[in-house]
């Protein structure tokens, strides 16, 4: 479905959203933990809640009748992890369902609680939290954005539409964290392409939210021809303050998620988040009703989204190809 007014269908879909529930309604009702990195009381934290509760409504649960969720939100900061899902572990919940950080130290605190990942970009099979995708094994599972070795063409994908918007590319400077794992991915993608087509890609490390003005300081000294936006959670948990510079620099820049392409990237192309948030909910209701985490698959993403901001593309003086807007599924006006 073509969505070309972001701001009306993000008012749309809040409207008559439940309030964020914390604890047990009653004595009997399991509780659900939820540990997501975003920030809580916005637009983003309820739709994925939202999602959430969709999925559990898929299998015939209503909240506050046969589940009460226990939200806890790590607003950015990762040294939160811990202490926020030992708060949860207190409320004794029959199941936690986790948004990608947080997996292994809930594991490590509670190994035999079931966990249900929302939709990971990591391989859980290289990362030790499943045995496969068919017969995860243990107490975990979930759905993750891209199967093995996906993210790395999905990279060179988003690479691919944004050098249709800017096709005299000549240096590309990456954002984020030299050690996050999706990074890793990321930027061997890119580097990969960058090495066939003949221009330069520039690094920035991003540890802190602080670090951040640095960076892009640094690309706009170095004439970067754009920036790409890394899809690890420090930057996602941020976007505000990291689109307020790339807003500044005066580049182009693209990224993952859909929510960097509505924010004001000029591109983005993912998998859909909101599916597996849905999905998530799903297998949460599924184990309320007796079935073992280690015996439900681990999902792949189905769904793909391309948005692209025709508003930011207008501002940088860009005339977007009437092809490309054509395969968008997102265009924000």
């Amino acid at each position: 479905m073509r969505r070309r007014d972001f701001i009306s269908l993000t008012a749309t879909a809040v409207i008559g959203l439940p309030h964020i529930a914390y604890g047990q309604t009653k004595a009997t009702v399991p509780v659900i933990g939820v540990l997501a990195p975003i920030k809580e009381n916005t637009d983003l934290a309820r739709l994925r809640l939202a999602a959430l509760r969709m999925g559990l409504k898929d299998e015939g649960l209503i909240e506050g009748t046969s589940y009460s969720l226990a939200a806890r939100f790590l607003e950015g900061d990762f040294n939160r992890v811990e202490p926020l899902v030992q708060e949860l572990g207190s409320l004794k919940p029959r199941l936690m369902v986790i948004a990608s950080m947080g997996i292994g130290a809930t594991h490590k605190l509670y190994p035999d609680l079931p966990i249900v990942f929302t939709a990971v970009a990591a391989d859980p099979i290289s990362l030790g939290l499943a045995q496969s995708y068919v017969h995860p094994g243990g107490s975990i599972t979930g759905n993750v954005m891209n199967a093995v070795g996906g993210e790395e063409t999905m990279a060179q994908k988003r690479l691919g539409f944004f050098r249709e918007l800017i096709p005299g590319l000549k240096r590309i400077g990456i954002i984020g964290p030299s050690t996050g794992p999706l990074l890793i991915k990321e930027k061997k993608a890119l580097q990969k392409v960058a090495d066939q087509a003949g221009f330069e890609i520039t690094f920035y490390n991003v540890r802190t939210p602080d670090d951040l003005e640095g960076a892009f300081a640094s690309g706009r000294r170095d004439e970067v021809s754009a920036f790409y936006i890394s899809g690890e959670p420090i930057l996602f948990s941020n976007m505000a303050r990291v689109m307020s510079f790339v807003t500044l620099s005066g580049r182009p820049a693209f990224g993952p998620y859909p929510e960097w392409g509505r924010a004001g990237l000029l591109l983005s192309y993912s998998t859909d988040p909101m599916e597996g948030w849905r999905n998530a909910g799903a297998y949460a209701g599924k184990i309320l009703k007796g079935a073992k985490p280690g015996e439900l698959p681990i999902l792949q993403a189905s769904k793909f989204v391309l948005v692209i901001n025709q508003r930011t593309a207008r501002s940088l003086g860009i005339a977007v190809p009437p092809s490309l807007l054509a395969l968008a599924d997102e265009v924000v006006e």
